[in-house]
Protein backbone atom coordinates (compact mmCIF):
# COMPACT_ATOMS: atom_id res chain seq x y z
CA UNK A 1 0.00 0.00 0.00
CA UNK A 2 3.13 2.43 -0.21
CA UNK A 3 2.86 4.74 -3.12
CA UNK A 4 4.29 8.57 -3.08
CA UNK A 5 3.49 11.25 -5.33
CA UNK A 6 5.32 13.51 -7.46
CA UNK A 7 4.44 17.01 -7.94
CA UNK A 8 5.70 20.04 -9.30
CA UNK A 9 6.55 23.36 -6.95
CA UNK A 10 3.22 24.72 -8.59
CA UNK A 11 1.01 21.97 -7.53
CA UNK A 12 2.32 21.79 -4.19
CA UNK A 13 2.45 25.37 -3.30
CA UNK A 14 -1.46 25.73 -5.00
CA UNK A 15 -2.42 22.08 -2.57
CA UNK A 16 -0.89 23.86 0.46
CA UNK A 17 -3.37 27.15 -0.59
CA UNK A 18 -5.87 24.55 -0.27
CA UNK A 19 -5.00 22.83 2.97
CA UNK A 20 -4.78 26.26 4.35
CA UNK A 21 -7.92 28.52 3.35
CA UNK A 22 -10.08 26.01 1.52
CA UNK A 23 -13.54 26.58 3.73
CA UNK A 24 -14.27 22.60 2.57
CA UNK A 25 -12.99 20.47 5.42
CA UNK A 26 -13.14 17.50 3.36
CA UNK A 27 -11.14 19.40 0.31
CA UNK A 28 -8.78 20.36 3.22
CA UNK A 29 -8.02 17.03 3.78
CA UNK A 30 -7.77 15.52 0.52
CA UNK A 31 -4.94 18.55 0.02
CA UNK A 32 -3.03 17.33 3.55
CA UNK A 33 -3.25 13.23 2.19
CA UNK A 34 -1.97 14.13 -1.22
CA UNK A 35 0.80 16.50 0.70
CA UNK A 36 1.54 13.80 2.53
CA UNK A 37 2.29 10.97 0.28
CA UNK A 38 4.02 13.68 -1.82
CA UNK A 39 6.55 13.78 1.47
CA UNK A 40 6.89 9.82 1.35
CA UNK A 41 5.17 9.26 4.30
CA UNK A 42 3.46 5.61 4.72
CA UNK A 43 0.01 5.02 4.22
CA UNK A 44 -0.27 3.48 8.07
CA UNK A 45 1.23 6.64 9.43
CA UNK A 46 -0.60 9.14 7.17
CA UNK A 47 -4.26 6.83 8.82
CA UNK A 48 -2.89 7.74 12.07
CA UNK A 49 -2.31 11.40 12.07
CA UNK A 50 -5.00 12.05 9.57
CA UNK A 51 -8.16 9.79 11.37
CA UNK A 52 -8.69 8.51 8.24
CA UNK A 53 -8.64 4.93 6.54
CA UNK A 54 -6.01 3.51 4.06
CA UNK A 55 -9.14 2.82 1.69
CA UNK A 56 -9.68 6.90 1.40
CA UNK A 57 -5.95 7.37 1.05
CA UNK A 58 -6.09 4.98 -1.99
CA UNK A 59 -9.00 6.41 -3.35
CA UNK A 60 -8.21 10.04 -3.12
CA UNK A 61 -4.00 8.95 -4.92
CA UNK A 62 -5.38 7.36 -7.33
CA UNK A 63 -8.24 10.45 -8.24
CA UNK A 64 -5.47 12.92 -7.44
CA UNK A 65 -3.16 10.88 -10.45
CA UNK A 66 -6.16 11.18 -12.77
CA UNK A 67 -7.35 14.64 -11.93
CA UNK A 68 -4.33 16.17 -10.73
CA UNK A 69 -5.69 19.52 -8.65
CA UNK A 70 -8.88 19.61 -10.45
CA UNK A 71 -10.28 16.49 -8.88
CA UNK A 72 -9.83 16.88 -5.28
CA UNK A 73 -12.63 19.39 -6.07
CA UNK A 74 -15.20 16.58 -6.71
CA UNK A 75 -18.40 16.42 -4.75
CA UNK A 76 -17.05 19.14 -2.74
CA UNK A 77 -19.57 20.77 -0.51
CA UNK A 78 -17.56 24.13 -0.14
CA UNK A 79 -19.61 27.66 -0.13
CA UNK A 80 -18.89 29.45 -3.47
CA UNK A 81 -16.95 32.28 -3.57
CA UNK A 82 -20.08 34.46 -4.13
CA UNK A 83 -21.50 32.63 -0.75
CA UNK A 84 -18.73 33.88 1.20
CA UNK A 85 -19.04 37.71 0.10
CA UNK A 86 -22.54 37.61 0.74
CA UNK A 87 -21.79 36.39 4.37
CA UNK A 88 -19.43 39.13 4.76
CA UNK A 89 -22.19 42.06 3.19
CA UNK A 90 -24.43 40.57 6.28
CA UNK A 91 -22.02 40.65 8.66
CA UNK A 92 -20.90 44.41 8.13
CA UNK A 93 -24.83 45.00 8.12
CA UNK A 94 -25.26 44.27 11.56
CA UNK A 95 -22.94 45.33 13.65
CA UNK A 96 -22.96 48.68 11.60
CA UNK A 97 -27.15 49.31 11.33
CA UNK A 98 -28.37 47.00 14.18
CA UNK A 99 -27.70 46.10 17.36
CA UNK A 100 -27.45 42.74 19.52
CA UNK A 101 -30.81 42.99 21.34
CA UNK A 102 -32.58 43.50 18.09
CA UNK A 103 -31.41 39.57 17.27
CA UNK A 104 -32.21 39.30 21.23
CA UNK A 105 -29.19 39.06 22.91
CA UNK A 106 -28.78 40.57 26.31
CA UNK A 107 -25.61 43.15 24.95
CA UNK A 108 -25.78 46.44 24.22
CA UNK A 109 -22.81 46.24 21.28
CA UNK A 110 -21.04 43.36 19.12
CA UNK A 111 -18.39 41.23 19.36
CA UNK A 112 -16.79 38.71 17.16
CA UNK A 113 -18.68 35.66 19.46
CA UNK A 114 -21.65 36.95 19.20
CA UNK A 115 -21.37 37.39 15.04
CA UNK A 116 -20.68 33.83 15.38
CA UNK A 117 -23.57 32.94 17.31
CA UNK A 118 -26.04 34.85 15.46
CA UNK A 119 -24.32 32.95 12.08
CA UNK A 120 -25.45 29.50 13.31
CA UNK A 121 -28.81 30.61 14.10
CA UNK A 122 -29.76 32.41 11.24
CA UNK A 123 -27.74 30.45 8.48
CA UNK A 124 -26.30 27.49 10.26
CA UNK A 125 -22.74 28.31 9.10
CA UNK A 126 -20.03 27.88 11.86
CA UNK A 127 -17.10 29.72 11.31
CA UNK A 128 -14.76 30.99 14.23
CA UNK A 129 -14.22 34.82 15.78
CA UNK A 130 -11.27 35.44 13.84
CA UNK A 131 -12.74 34.42 10.77
CA UNK A 132 -15.50 37.41 11.17
CA UNK A 133 -12.90 39.41 12.49
CA UNK A 134 -11.14 39.47 9.12
CA UNK A 135 -14.45 39.61 7.20
CA UNK A 136 -15.02 43.20 9.48
CA UNK A 137 -11.54 44.00 8.04
CA UNK A 138 -12.10 43.32 4.45
CA UNK A 139 -15.61 45.62 4.51
CA UNK A 140 -13.18 48.51 5.97
CA UNK A 141 -14.39 48.42 9.37
CA UNK A 142 -12.58 49.14 12.79
CA UNK A 143 -12.71 48.57 16.21
CA UNK A 144 -12.89 51.88 17.92
CA UNK A 145 -14.27 54.44 19.94
CA UNK A 146 -17.70 56.13 18.64
CA UNK A 147 -18.48 60.09 18.61
CA UNK A 148 -21.53 60.76 20.80
CA UNK A 149 -24.14 63.15 19.16
CA UNK A 150 -27.47 64.46 20.76
CA UNK A 151 -30.05 62.20 19.94
CA UNK A 152 -33.57 64.42 20.01
CA UNK A 153 -34.10 67.22 17.46
CA UNK A 154 -35.87 70.49 18.46
CA UNK A 155 -39.41 70.23 16.05
CA UNK A 156 -39.14 73.97 15.82
CA UNK A 157 -35.51 73.77 14.51
CA UNK A 158 -36.02 75.05 11.34
CA UNK A 159 -37.91 78.02 11.85
CA UNK A 160 -35.62 79.09 14.59
CA UNK A 161 -32.68 78.78 13.01
CA UNK A 162 -34.54 80.96 9.72
CA UNK A 163 -35.11 83.66 12.19
CA UNK A 164 -31.25 83.82 13.60
CA UNK A 165 -30.18 83.71 9.96
CA UNK A 166 -32.35 86.99 9.10
CA UNK A 167 -31.48 88.40 12.70
CA UNK A 168 -27.98 88.29 11.41
CA UNK A 169 -28.68 89.30 7.77
CA UNK A 170 -30.16 92.08 8.54
CA UNK A 171 -28.05 93.50 11.68
CA UNK A 172 -28.13 97.39 11.96
CA UNK A 173 -24.69 98.79 12.13
CA UNK A 174 -25.61 100.23 15.57
CA UNK A 175 -26.64 96.81 17.31
CA UNK A 176 -24.51 93.80 17.62
CA UNK A 177 -25.23 89.70 17.90
CA UNK A 178 -23.12 87.57 20.38
CA UNK A 179 -23.09 83.56 20.68
CA UNK A 180 -23.28 83.12 24.58
CA UNK A 181 -22.25 80.01 26.38
CA UNK A 182 -20.49 78.68 29.60
CA UNK A 183 -17.93 76.54 29.93
CA UNK A 184 -16.42 74.57 32.84
CA UNK A 185 -12.72 74.40 34.33
CA UNK A 186 -11.88 71.45 36.57
CA UNK A 187 -8.25 70.93 38.49
CA UNK A 188 -8.56 67.48 37.87
CA UNK A 189 -7.58 67.58 34.04
CA UNK A 190 -9.87 66.22 31.16
CA UNK A 191 -7.94 62.81 29.85
CA UNK A 192 -6.55 62.69 26.36
CA UNK A 193 -4.56 61.06 24.27
CA UNK A 194 -0.75 61.58 24.55
CA UNK A 195 2.64 60.34 23.09
CA UNK A 196 4.20 57.57 25.56
CA UNK A 197 6.13 54.61 25.25
CA UNK A 198 5.10 51.68 23.82
CA UNK A 199 3.74 49.47 26.58
CA UNK A 200 3.76 51.59 29.06
CA UNK A 201 0.89 53.95 30.10
CA UNK A 202 1.80 57.49 30.67
CA UNK A 203 0.13 59.46 34.23
CA UNK A 204 -1.78 62.40 34.52
CA UNK A 205 -1.20 63.61 38.54
CA UNK A 206 -4.40 64.91 39.50
CA UNK A 207 -5.51 67.02 42.77
CA UNK A 208 -8.11 63.98 44.29
CA UNK A 209 -10.58 66.47 45.16
CA UNK A 210 -11.67 68.60 42.43
CA UNK A 211 -12.27 72.44 42.38
CA UNK A 212 -14.56 73.92 39.62
CA UNK A 213 -14.99 76.80 38.13
CA UNK A 214 -17.33 78.24 35.38
CA UNK A 215 -16.55 81.19 32.95
CA UNK A 216 -19.58 82.92 30.98
CA UNK A 217 -18.28 84.06 27.72
CA UNK A 218 -19.69 85.86 24.36
CA UNK A 219 -18.37 85.75 20.83
CA UNK A 220 -19.13 88.59 19.00
CA UNK A 221 -20.39 87.73 15.08
CA UNK A 222 -19.11 90.42 13.35
CA UNK A 223 -15.36 90.64 14.75
CA UNK A 224 -14.63 87.29 16.66
CA UNK A 225 -14.09 89.06 19.74
CA UNK A 226 -14.79 86.77 23.01
CA UNK A 227 -15.81 89.02 26.31
CA UNK A 228 -15.65 86.45 29.02
CA UNK A 229 -16.86 86.57 32.61
CA UNK A 230 -15.26 84.52 35.92
CA UNK A 231 -17.92 82.70 37.95
CA UNK A 232 -16.79 83.18 41.65
CA UNK A 233 -15.57 80.11 43.65
CA UNK A 234 -18.46 77.54 44.98
CA UNK A 235 -20.57 79.75 42.16
CA UNK A 236 -22.24 77.17 39.92
CA UNK A 237 -23.57 77.46 36.03
CA UNK A 238 -26.29 79.81 37.21
CA UNK A 239 -28.58 83.04 36.62
CA UNK A 240 -26.39 85.18 39.14
CA UNK A 241 -23.25 84.36 36.52
CA UNK A 242 -25.76 84.81 33.23
CA UNK A 243 -26.57 87.86 34.69
CA UNK A 244 -23.50 89.54 35.95
CA UNK A 245 -22.09 88.15 32.32
CA UNK A 246 -24.98 90.26 30.91
CA UNK A 247 -23.63 93.64 32.98
CA UNK A 248 -19.96 92.92 31.14
CA UNK A 249 -21.51 92.98 27.71
CA UNK A 250 -23.22 96.36 28.15
CA UNK A 251 -19.57 98.09 29.24
CA UNK A 252 -17.60 96.12 26.34
CA UNK A 253 -20.38 96.70 23.83
CA UNK A 254 -21.41 100.29 24.98
CA UNK A 255 -20.77 101.62 21.75
CA UNK A 256 -24.20 99.85 20.28
CA UNK A 257 -27.41 100.72 20.99
CA UNK A 258 -28.56 96.97 21.01
CA UNK A 259 -27.24 93.75 22.06
CA UNK A 260 -28.75 90.53 20.85
CA UNK A 261 -27.40 87.46 23.26
CA UNK A 262 -27.96 83.93 21.26
CA UNK A 263 -27.89 81.46 23.84
CA UNK A 264 -28.61 77.89 24.58
CA UNK A 265 -32.01 76.95 26.69
CA UNK A 266 -30.31 76.29 29.81
CA UNK A 267 -33.27 76.76 32.22
CA UNK A 268 -31.15 80.18 34.07
CA UNK A 269 -31.16 81.77 30.67
CA UNK A 270 -35.07 82.03 30.86
CA UNK A 271 -35.83 82.35 34.79
CA UNK A 272 -37.36 85.02 37.36
CA UNK A 273 -33.85 86.60 38.02
CA UNK A 274 -33.43 87.20 34.32
CA UNK A 275 -36.63 88.52 33.36
CA UNK A 276 -36.41 91.09 36.07
CA UNK A 277 -32.64 92.60 34.58
CA UNK A 278 -34.67 92.29 31.78
CA UNK A 279 -37.46 94.91 32.71
CA UNK A 280 -34.87 97.33 33.58
CA UNK A 281 -32.66 96.64 30.61
CA UNK A 282 -34.04 95.01 28.02
CA UNK A 283 -34.07 98.14 25.97
CA UNK A 284 -30.38 97.35 25.67
CA UNK A 285 -30.54 93.66 25.34
CA UNK A 286 -32.33 91.19 23.97
CA UNK A 287 -32.37 87.59 24.25
CA UNK A 288 -32.38 85.06 21.54
CA UNK A 289 -32.73 81.07 22.26
CA UNK A 290 -31.14 78.47 19.52
CA UNK A 291 -32.98 75.29 18.88
CA UNK A 292 -32.77 72.68 21.55
CA UNK A 293 -30.16 69.79 21.30
CA UNK A 294 -28.16 72.03 18.47
CA UNK A 295 -24.37 72.90 20.37
CA UNK A 296 -23.31 72.50 16.25
CA UNK A 297 -25.53 76.14 16.06
CA UNK A 298 -23.19 78.32 18.47
CA UNK A 299 -20.20 78.78 17.23
CA UNK A 300 -18.27 79.63 20.95
CA UNK A 301 -19.20 75.77 21.64
CA UNK A 302 -16.09 75.48 18.85
CA UNK A 303 -13.68 78.06 21.04
CA UNK A 304 -14.55 75.81 24.30
CA UNK A 305 -13.24 73.01 22.21
CA UNK A 306 -10.39 74.34 21.87
CA UNK A 307 -9.69 75.44 25.26
CA UNK A 308 -10.25 72.35 26.45
CA UNK A 309 -7.92 71.00 23.78
CA UNK A 310 -4.70 72.57 23.98
CA UNK A 311 -4.83 73.85 27.68
CA UNK A 312 -6.99 71.53 30.33
CA UNK A 313 -6.67 68.49 28.55
CA UNK A 314 -3.71 66.45 30.71
CA UNK A 315 -2.67 69.32 32.41
CA UNK A 316 -0.31 69.69 35.35
CA UNK A 317 -1.64 72.85 37.26
CA UNK A 318 -1.14 72.35 41.05
CA UNK A 319 -4.48 74.84 41.56
CA UNK A 320 -7.55 76.68 39.97
CA UNK A 321 -5.49 80.26 39.86
CA UNK A 322 -2.34 78.76 38.19
CA UNK A 323 -5.20 76.51 35.65
CA UNK A 324 -7.60 80.29 35.20
CA UNK A 325 -4.30 81.94 34.42
CA UNK A 326 -3.28 79.70 31.38
CA UNK A 327 -6.76 79.80 30.49
CA UNK A 328 -7.35 83.41 29.80
CA UNK A 329 -4.23 83.73 29.00
CA UNK A 330 -4.58 81.44 25.94
CA UNK A 331 -8.01 83.36 25.35
CA UNK A 332 -6.32 86.78 25.39
CA UNK A 333 -3.84 84.85 22.82
CA UNK A 334 -6.38 83.57 20.66
CA UNK A 335 -8.39 86.82 20.14
CA UNK A 336 -9.84 87.39 17.93
CA UNK A 337 -11.16 83.99 16.69
CA UNK A 338 -12.21 82.44 13.99
CA UNK A 339 -15.99 82.04 13.94
CA UNK A 340 -15.90 78.68 13.01
CA UNK A 341 -19.80 78.01 11.39
CA UNK A 342 -21.64 75.86 8.83
CA UNK A 343 -24.87 77.47 9.90
CA UNK A 344 -24.97 80.91 9.27
CA UNK A 345 -23.38 83.43 7.04
CA UNK A 346 -20.98 85.56 8.29
CA UNK A 347 -21.28 89.36 7.61
CA UNK A 348 -18.08 91.02 7.08
CA UNK A 349 -16.61 92.93 10.08
CA UNK A 350 -17.86 96.73 10.88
Amino acid sequence: MDGTITLRSSERKALLQQYRRNPDPAVRLRAHIVLLLAEGCSWQTIAAMLFCSTRTIGRWKRRFERGRLAALQEGCRGRPAIFGAWLTGLVATWVTCLTPRDFGFLRSRWCCGVVVLLLVETTQVKVSPETVRRWLHREHLVWRRPRPVLGPRDPQRAVKLRKLRELLANLPPDEIAVFQDEVDINTNPKIGAMWMPRGQQAEVPTPGTNEKRYLAGSLNWRTGDLIVTEGLPAEGRNAALFVRHLDDLRYHLRRYRKIHVICDNARFHDCRQVWAYLRDWGHRIQLHFLPAYAPEANPIERIWWHLHEEITRNHRCGNMDELLDLAFAWLDQGRPFAVEDQTYHRTPAA
